[in-house]
């Protein structure tokens, strides 16, 4: 197999495969790229079986047919210190890869390309009809909340649960719970779990209309040049309904800037935070254990009669606010010890306070 392109398409194309490469063994088939070109089309595909994708171009002149593996970090570091301007040949001889541009060459050990794990196919596949751009636009908002390493398997990717009248979005790192609803009739209900760090290739990949095919094992997203998978994660989600208050003593409109700005300095000496709300003020303090303190406040008619305090972690708040583009938003508490909620149009999230 021989084939030829810009510098700054391989690169490109490199970059973008490198988060579905295995990093740790070396020695694994799924540490490498492969390399396919046929019928004047090259597709190249990195996974670590857990997740995969594949990318096909047009762009890449084929002057041999055939495929070849290579180990996808160091092709990509080789990639990188070539000439930007200059064409680079990619040629398997003897079972290893040649790399050349003009007077530079590099040779890579290669493995059997029929020894690469196979990605899943669409065949026959049930295909969700949600509106692909509002799914990225809403998996965006809730991929902050979403859990890491949590010992409990589920709770570190989100829920898509489609209903019959709306899809929720779900993530949540137990001291946050955040939902982003996707208003709309579905012509079937189904709960899928998908991992985080699919969702955030996701977000990176795909900024047009998207297929979106599922079965019991995977999700998978297409377009015209992209072909992704993700083995989503088994287990049962936990019932978050049950966490969204269904009462709310007080309800607040905030001014985006304003918060954002009060949070922001508190944050230069704590990242947990006290609001004192009064009548006409809201008070802003840091909570530090040693002798530092800020201290700030932004004139608001709250509608209270009464003081009313509530710490939390202000990061969770500062998520939120990033996440909307309205210039403010509604928070809705009842005591101070209960989670309150912050809440935009289609998107909430609920945050556990912090308690002395």
């Amino acid at each position: 197999m021989k084939i030829r392109a810009q510098k700054q398409l391989i690169e490109s194309i490199l970059i973008n495969l490198q988060p579905f490469l295995e990093k740790k063994d070396a020695s694994q088939i799924t540490s490498h790229i492969l390399f396919t070109s046929q019928n004047g089309k090259c597709t190249i595909k990195a996974t670590d079986s857990e997740i995969g994708l594949k990318i096909t171009t047009d762009y890449i002149e084929v002057e041999n047919e055939g495929s070849f593996t290579a180990h996808g970090k160091k092709l990509l570091d080789i990639i990188r210190i070539l000439k930007e301007d200059d064409e680079i040949t990619l040629e398997l001889l003897d079972h290893t890869l040649i790399v050349k541009q003009k007077h530079s060459k590099f040779k890579l050990p290669t493995f059997d390309p029929m020894a690469f794990p196979a990605f899943p196919s669409i065949d026959n596949k049930p295909q969700i009809s949600l509106d692909s751009l509002s799914l990225i636009q809403n998996l965006k908002k809730i991929s902050p909340a979403i859990d890491t390493n949590n010992p409990k398997f589920e709770l570190n990717g989100a829920l898509i649960n489609i209903k019959s009248n709306a899809t929720d979005l779900v993530g949540t790192d137990t001291r946050r719970l955040a939902i982003a609803t996707i208003p709309g009739s579905n012509p079937q209900e189904l709960s899928l779990i998908v991992p985080k760090k699919a969702i955030l290739e996701i977000q990176k990949l795909f900024l047009d209309q998207i297929n979106i095919f599922f079965d019991e094992t995977n999700l998978i997203i297409t377009n015209e040049n992209y072909f992704f998978f993700t083995r989503l994660i088994s287990g049962k989600f936990p019932d978050y309904q049950r966490i969204i208050p269904t009462s709310i003593k007080h309800s607040i409109f905030l001014p985006k800037k304003e918060m954002t700005d009060a949070i922001k300095m508190i944050t230069t000496i704590s990242q947990e935070i006290k609001m004192t709300f009064l009548s006409d003020v809201i008070i802003f303090h840091s909570l530090s254990a040693d002798n530092v303190e800020a201290k700030t406040e932004i004139e608001i008619q709250t509608g209270l009669s009464g003081k009313f305090e509530i710490s939390f972690n202000s990061k969770y708040i500062l998520d939120f606010i990033s996440q909307i583009d309205t210039n403010g938003f509604l928070m809705e508490f009842n005591e101070p010890n209960l989670p309150f909620v912050v809440k935009n149009d289609h998107f909430i999230t609920i945050i556990m306070p912090i308690v002395a």
